[in-house]
């Protein structure tokens, strides 16, 4: 089991950013305002761990204007979809070896 759990990520530990990484691998392309809403999250709160997130270039981000408002939406990049999947491997490898 010892294996299993050093290819945990760490960059999911937090439930957070595993939230944030659930929700863009489901969703595919979601709105800033969406994930503070199904995360119920602060701007800040979310904004540091989506920073965290896209300084690994797990997920990716488009910044533009509707009408005169900012909208910024995020996706899960292929290196994130790849890195999130491995942690979720790993998981079930911990979880089925406790049985």
């Amino acid at each position: 089991m010892n294996s299993d759990i050093t290819k945990l990520n760490k960059a999911f530990e937090s439930r957070i950013r595993l939230g944030i990484m659930s929700i863009l691998v489901v969703n595919g392309k979601v709105e800033f305002s969406q994930l503070k809403d199904m995360l119920k999250l602060t701007d800040g709160n979310l904004a540091s761990h989506i920073t965290a997130l896209e300084k690994l270039k797990y997920i990716e981000v488009t910044k533009q204007f509707v009408g005169k408002k900012p909208n910024t939406s995020y996706w899960a990049s292929e290196p994130g979809k790849k890195a999130f999947s491995q942690h979720l491997d790993a998981l079930e490898k911990i979880i089925k070896s406790h049985k």
